[in-house]
C-alpha cells in the first residue's frame, strides 16, 4: 500500500503534457451543436438561434423550435419537423422524414429511403 502511495505522490511535482493543459484562449461559449441520440422517444428541441442539430438516433418524433443554421440526421426512422433551417440539411441515414417550414437549406442525402418536404 506504500509503494502505491509513493507512486502517485510523484506525480503531480511534473507538469502536464501540454496536449493536456486548458487554452488560456477558451472564450468560454459551449458547442454550438445539439447531438440527440434517444431511440423511440417524442421530443420537442430547442436550436434557438442558430445552432446546429445532429440526429443520431432512431425511431424518434422530433419538432424542432426556433433556427437551425444546419440539421444533420445520420439516424433512422425518424420524423423531425423543424421550425426553420437556413443553411443545410444533410441526411445519411435511413427511412427518415424531415419537414421544414421555412429557410432555404442546401438539402444533401446522401443515404436511402428518405424524404424531405419543403412547407414554406
Amino acid at each position: 500500500m506504500l509503494a502505491v502511495a509513493l507512486g502517485l505522490s510523484g506525480c503531480e511535482s511534473e507538469p502536464a503534457p501540454k496536449s493536456a493543459r486548458i487554452s488560456k484562449n477558451y472564450d468560454g461559449r459551449f458547442s454550438n451543436t445539439i447531438s440527440y441520440g434517444s431511440f423511440g422517444t417524442t421530443s420537442a428541441v430547442d436550436c434557438a438561434d442558430g445552432k446546429t442539430l445532429s440526429v443520431d438516433g432512431s425511431n424518434n418524433k422530433l419538432t424542432v423550435r426556433g433556427r437551425c443554421e444546419a440539421v444533420n440526421v445520420p439516424g433512422a426512422d425518424n420524423r423531425i419537423t423543424v421550425e426553420r433551417i437556413d443553411k443545410a440539411l444533410t441526411i445519411t441515414g435511413f427511412n427518415n422524414s424531415v419537414t421544414y417550414r421555412s429557410g432555404e437549406p442546401k438539402v444533401d442525402d446522401r443515404g436511402s429511403g428518405n424524404t424531405v418536404t419543403d412547407k414554406r
